[in-house]
């Protein structure tokens, strides 16, 4: 999983038809290694521009979606509301 920051939404005129009445947005990673990377997700909790967000990829991520064979690699799973701090 990674946190990241949605900083705009994604429309797409064509695409598969399998990925028809989802909501794309374009997120960029905070923290960690991959930090600054930016990928497209898949919104299906109505997280919002400018929210911190949790994101799973791969296998989790259509898992979320309740199919195997939609060809979505990263789902924003949860709206982060406060960091804690660990330790």
């Amino acid at each position: 999983m990674l946190t990241a920051k949605l900083i705009d939404n994604v429309w797409a005129t064509r695409k598969a038809d399998s990925l028809n009445g989802l909501k794309f947005m374009l997120a960029e990673v905070i923290g960690g290694s991959d930090s600054g990377q930016r990928l497209i997700v898949i919104d299906i909790i109505g997280a919002g521009i400018g929210d911190r967000v949790i994101v799973c990829t791969g296998s989790a991520a259509r898992r979320m979606l309740g199919n195997d064979d939609i060809p979505v690699d990263a789902a924003v799973v949860g709206i982060i509301d406060e960091d804690c701090n660990f330790g």
